[in-house]
This record gives structure tokens, C-alpha cells and sequence, in this order.
């Protein structure tokens, strides 16, 4: 490897794994891990233990799995390691990260508000959320974002889990079940439907953890599931009542 490029450790070989890994190639050194993802081009696949010794090390695994990750981790992440995450939900990792790594390291959670769907087309004008830790610096991963062509945003993690609540939780919801209703392609449709189908395509094809995660992870989510169903069963209900008059 160059000696004047750093190399990042990429824990997580999924789709998006595999997606920044693509972008960050041109900057770093990618030093994969990720047993039971396929070859990744231009990826040099090496043990957990290796990928942890990077000097900044992504985690690119679902939140569920995070505990166990960064537990695994810990005994190789060299003093003052950079450890990211790239979930989509932040208190929850967060206070794992934290709770988990050694003090010799810097944690900042990340949360990119695009995946391989969304940004299909490029980063340019993508957003990513940046949550440090208590006293870390940022400035150089919020460069490195712009550099990429992303807006930054920078935040803490509750500000940012009450923000998805509304923004991110709401709309894969609502993506999902219009989803399970499998309604077919009809044979012309209006521009607000075309929108509305295209939200559902972009999560369709979303993991389960991904939507568990940010449904069942995110603090705030769930009071704003029960505001949902319960505006909905109340339109309902209206309707039935207009429709007896």
C-alpha cells in the first residue's frame, strides 16, 4: 500500500458498506472485513483483528450487531483511532461506541441521509448528519464530506434521533405499508402518486434491520407511530360517519 494514503479499516461489506467504499477508494486505502460478504474490487479483505488496528476504523454494521462488533474491536483499535458508525439511528450507538471502546479512542457517530438507491446518481448534494463524541473534533470528517460533495450537518445525538423520529421513521413507515398493499402498476396515475411510488421504491428493497432499527431503535419513533395510527383510525372513522349521512 502507499505509504502517504491512510487506510481505513470497513467493517461491514453490505450494500452500504460496499456503496462507501466505492467513494472512499479514491482517498484511502480500504481495508475490508466482512465474512460472509462476496469479493468487493478494490477492497483488500484481511481478518477483524486488522481491520480494527486502522487508524479510523467505519462500522458499517447493523445496529443490532454493534455490541458485539465494537466488543470484538476494542483490544486492536490503536491509540487514538477514529471509530465512526454509519447507523440511522444515534443515541443507541452512541451510547454503545461509548460505553464499549477504550478511552484512547475518538468516536464519532455518522449518519449518512442517503444510501446506494438514493444516491445512485452521485453524492453531490447528499446530506450527512455528524454526531461527535463529548470533546472530539469533527472538522477533518466534516472536510473530508464536503470534499465528497456532501452537506454537513452537525449535531448531537438526541437532537438528531428526535429529527428522524419525524423525518426518517414517518416516511419508511408509510413507505412500507404502502408497500405490503402490492398494489399493481396502474394503467395511468397523477404526479402525487408518482411521488408517492417512488418514496416506496426507494426503501422497498431496505433490509429488515435497517427498518427495525429505525422503527425500534430510535427513542422517539414510537410515540410518533401511535400519533400515526391513531390519526389514521381517526380519519377512518370520519369517513365511515360521512358516508352513513
Amino acid at each position: 500500500m502507499a505509504e502517504d494514503r491512510k487506510r481505513i479499516g470497513l467493517i461491514g461489506l453490505g450494500a452500504f458498506g460496499r456503496f462507501a467504499a466505492g467513494h472512499l477508494a479514491a482517498h484511502f486505502d480500504i481495508l475490508g472485513h466482512d465474512p460472509d460478504a462476496p469479493p468487493v474490487a478494490g477492497i483488500e479483505r484481511v481478518s477483524l483483528a486488522e481491520a480494527a488496528a486502522c487508524p479510523v476504523v467505519v462500522l458499517a454494521v447493523p445496529v443490532q450487531a454493534l455490541a458485539q462488533t465494537c466488543a470484538a474491536i476494542a483490544p486492536d483499535l490503536p491509540a487514538g483511532a477514529l471509530v465512526l458508525d454509519v447507523a440511522s439511528v444515534k443515541v443507541e450507538p452512541m451510547r454503545v461506541m461509548r460505553e464499549t471502546m477504550p478511552d484512547h479512542v475518538r468516536i464519532i457517530g455518522t449518519h449518512p441521509l442517503f444510501g446506494p438507491q438514493s444516491a445512485a446518481n452521485g453524492l453531490a448534494g447528499q446530506s450527512i448528519v455528524i454526531c461527535p463524541d463529548a470533546g472530539i473534533d469533527a472538522s477533518g470528517v466534516a472536510a473530508l464530506c464536503e470534499q465528497l460533495g456532501l452537506d454537513v450537518h452537525l449535531s448531537d445525538a438526541d437532537t438528531h434521533d428526535r429529527a428522524m423520529a419525524d423525518v426518517q421513521a414517518l416516511t419508511h413507515l408509510v413507505s412500507r405499508v404502502i408497500a405490503e398493499l402490492d398494489i399493481p402498476p396502474p394503467p395511468y396515475t397523477t404526479r402525487s402518486y408518482d411521488l408517492l411510488r417512488q418514496a416506496t421504491d426507494l426503501v422497498r428493497n431496505d433490509s429488515d434491520e435497517l427498518f427495525q432499527a429505525i422503527e425500534q431503535l430510535n427513542p422517539y419513533a414510537a410515540a410518533l407511530r401511535k400519533r400515526f395510527f391513531e390519526a389514521a383510525r381517526a380519519f377512518d372513522g370520519r369517513l365511515e360517519a360521512q358516508a352513513k349521512t
